[in-house]
């Protein structure tokens, strides 16, 4: 060990990465991680979840006041503004609260935190700023960018064509905001700005809105986004952005094919998706190439075809997601310091933090089909006490079960609280649990966790309160 500078080095500060370098030093491994960011976190505390989910909270707030929520509640304002800068303030509190967490947590395992880009030198060398730094195991996670739109040039300095970043960071409420993809992220930060006051289209190649996800939720979430004033025009591709003095001119056509029409828009959001971050990792002179979606390849592991190589997070195959980066962190040290790390690919959650927020773990319901017989339970949350009480009604819980076997294969819900109310879906299947394991066990009331429970009911055709 000798030999080496550090036992583990960890490229990248994500959450997959800062998780794996204070795992690695729990472990009492000589561990340090490269990070070219002025503040430690990767995209998700920076400019990702973290400050998405300040504005989210902010602007539903805001909502709710404005457009006369809490006037039925017997909440009176007979006065009220936006207070943007205030509102974007707190987004910066929160993000400088959190990376500064990070950097205490790095100090208090005694993480070494080298400040620049890591570029392979060799399998188990790489330059970080012009220094030379040998590991004996370096973990790749470098996280993931936004995917480019050809012909639509982003430029987040100049306030007109914008990504995710940029759409975060916006100074004033724009008139019109065309958001390309109807993804989770363009439907999230379509709806800060929608609450605040912008008009919001959606422009979707597909011809529905967030793909990969439950048909049944996809469906209803289009209505009720539509309800709230979104505009969509799916099955539409965007060929070309003019950016003028006042605003942008985008060119959309039928993804078919057909006549191209014109959009105005004050502000375009690009978010079509993540691509990962591989470029000038130096991976060509360590011999490691990519896949065909630009990914690297691990085993079971986490470890790459190069003895000493790991990857985790999203350079590697799986969801995009900050949960499962963080779970593949904790694994891989683990695997390097000879213990058993592994993480159930099948039983990760995914959430779409609008309001109401939509959630999913395990197979949506075409994809259970595919595999054979199943029963599915579905409960609306109107018929839920305390949804129904807080004045929530939209949406539902469905479970989808083994025909034979009743073994849990997925659960989807749309609610204000889906988001928490996952957990207990991804722990029940991560116990096998059969769909009656859920109805049997006792939930509070009132909670809106209970329409888990009657969705459970539900899937052998006895709800209580339906």
């Amino acid at each position: 060990m000798a030999d080496f500078d550090y036992d583990v080095l960890v490229i990248g500060a994500g959450p997959g990465g800062y998780v794996a370098a204070i795992r690695a030093a729990q472990l009492g491994i000589k561990t340090a991680c490269a990070e070219s960011r002025e503040t430690l976190g990767g995209t998700c505390l920076n400019v990702g979840c973290i400050p998405s989910k300040a504005l989210l909270h902010a602007s539903e707030l805001y909502d709710e006041a404005a457009n006369g929520a809490l006037a039925k509640l017997g909440v009176k304002i007979d006065k009220m503004s936006l207070d943007l800068p205030t509102m974007q303030g707190q987004r910066i509190d929160a993000v400088k609260g959190l990376t500064g967490g990070i950097e205490f947590l790095f100090k208090k395992n005694k993480v070494t935190w080298l400040k620049g880009l890591a570029s392979f030198t060799g399998a188990n060398t790489v330059d970080v700023n012009g220094e030379k730094v040998t590991a004996k195991n370096i973990v790749i996670a470098t996280g993931s960018s936004v995917t480019p739109l050809p012909g639509v040039q982003v430029d987040n300095a100049g306030g007109r064509i914008v990504d995710s970043t940029g759409a975060l960071e916006l100074d004033k409420v724009p008139g019109h905001l065309v958001v390309v993809g109807g993804g989770v992220i363009g439907l999230e930060l379509g709806s800060v700005w929608r609450r605040v006051g912008a008009k919001v289209t959606v422009v979707e190649f597909l011809d529905q809105i967030l793909p990969g996800m439950d048909g049944e939720v996809r469906k209803e979430a289009n209505k009720i986004f539509k309800k709230q004033g979104f505009e969509y025009k799916l099955g539409t591709k965007v060929t070309g952005a003019e950016v003028g003095k006042k605003g942008v001119t985008l060119t959309v056509e039928p993804a078919a094919g057909g006549a191209a029409e014109k959009i105005e828009a004050d502000v375009v959001l690009v978010s079509i998706g993540r691509r990962p971050n591989t470029e000038g990792l130096g991976l060509d002179k360590i011999g490691l190439e990519l896949n065909a979606r630009g990914q690297i390849e691990t085993d079971h592991d986490f470890a790459t075809k190069v003895p000493g190589v790991w990857a985790i997070g999203d350079v590697i195959p799986g969801p995009m997601l900050a949960h499962k980066a963080e779970d593949e962190g904790i694994a891989v040290a683990e695997n390097i310091a000879g213990l058993t790390g592994i993480v159930n690919h099948a039983v990760i959650p995914s959430v779409v933090y609008t309001k109401p927020e939509i959630a999913g773990v395990g197979l949506t319901e075409e994809a259970a089909k595919e595999k054979g017989a199943i029963k599915v339970g579905k409960f609306p949350m109107m018929a839920n006490s305390r949804a129904k009480t807080n004045h929530e009604p939209e949406g539902f819980v469905k479970i989808i079960a083994d025909a034979e076997t009743d073994k849990v294969l997925g659960v989807w819900i749309i609610a204000t609280v889906a988001g928490t109310m996952i957990a207990q879906a991804a722990q029940a299947m991560e116990f096998g649990a059969s769909s009656e394991d859920i109805a049997y066990t006792c939930h509070a009331h009132p909670t809106h966790s209970e329409a888990i429970k009657e969705a459970a009911m539900a899937v052998t055709g006895k709800p209580i309160h339906m």
